[in-house]
């Protein structure tokens, strides 16, 4: 069996679609996880949602800020133009259910190897050992299940952005759910700072991944999506960044785990 990471697709099914035979991807014999944000943006969210819901055993994924929306809406009767074809699909229920499934974050091991492959949509911050981050996750899926109305209606907002054990509450789901799915700089003490995207306007802000990088282990990996403006390039072998841009007329790329070879499809539609 072969691993593939995908990066944030956001509706774009025909990249793919594309990407899925470049990759040479069989449902009987290999697995895809993508990194969230499968939906919103693109034109075929239904689509790609729909694939997952057909290979219920060879597709999983973690939850991006997107994908939270989208259960914001289904939950709340919201409407949005771009998603509103999976709001009024048929099998509206069955995508809920299995979004509810789905964590914000996965840990995949690849046993010849040994290594460790820790997938989330925005990364992991440097304040949670990796036992604790999967911990967080654990308590997210178990309000989601259990849940959902509360934590879908109140995980709006920037604020805590500094973690503490003794964070309860909303503010607790809000700061998890944040860091998971919306973390891009952070402060010296590791802090969100969740209005800054570009590069070039960070100041003294830190990527969170290079602070990050000192909890890795020489078999550990982090993958990642959330950050178009990065183009995957971290700079860093052990934490690799999978949003190209896909949907703003960059690619679409997948990783294969095994060997950790990229493959990518450009999307000239938006160009």
């Amino acid at each position: 069996m072969s691993h593939f990471v995908i990066g944030d697709v956001q509706g774009c099914y025909e990249q793919l679609n594309e990407l899925l035979s470049i990759i040479d991807f069989s449902p009987t014999k290999d697995h895809i996880i993508f990194a969230g944000d499968m939906v919103n943006r693109g034109n075929d969210s239904l689509k790609v949602l729909d694939f997952c819901l057909s290979n219920p055993n060879s597709v999983s994924a973690v939850l991006g800020n997107h994908d939270l929306y989208l259960m914001h809406l289904i939950e709340s009767k919201g409407s949005d133009n771009c998603l509103q074809q999976i709001l009024e699909c048929d099998q509206l229920d069955s995508i809920y259910l299995w979004l509810k499934s789905c964590p914000l974050m996965k840990s995949i091991s690849i046993d010849e190897s040994k290594e460790i492959f820790y997938i989330t949509h925005a990364g992991i911050p440097p304040i949670w050992t990796f036992d604790e981050a999967r911990k967080y996750s654990n308590e997210i899926s178990n309000e989601l299940i259990h849940n959902p109305k509360s934590i879908l209606s109140n995980m709006w907002g920037d604020y805590p952005n500094l973690w503490s054990n003794d964070l309860k509450g909303h503010e607790r789901n809000r700061l998890i759910i944040n860091y998971f799915t919306r973390m891009r700089f952070l402060f010296s003490n590791g802090a969100l700072e969740l209005k800054t995207k570009g590069l070039n306007e960070a100041g003294e802000l830190i990527r969170w991944f290079d602070l990050t990088e000192k909890n890795l282990g020489a078999n550990e990996y982090i993958l990642f999506g959330h950050w178009a403006a990065l183009k995957g390039k971290t700079d860093l072998n052990h934490i690799i960044g999978l949003d190209t841009g896909c949907v703003w007329g960059g690619d679409l790329t997948a990783i294969k785990l095994e060997n950790k070879k990229l493959y990518s499809v450009n999307n000239n539609e938006n160009l």
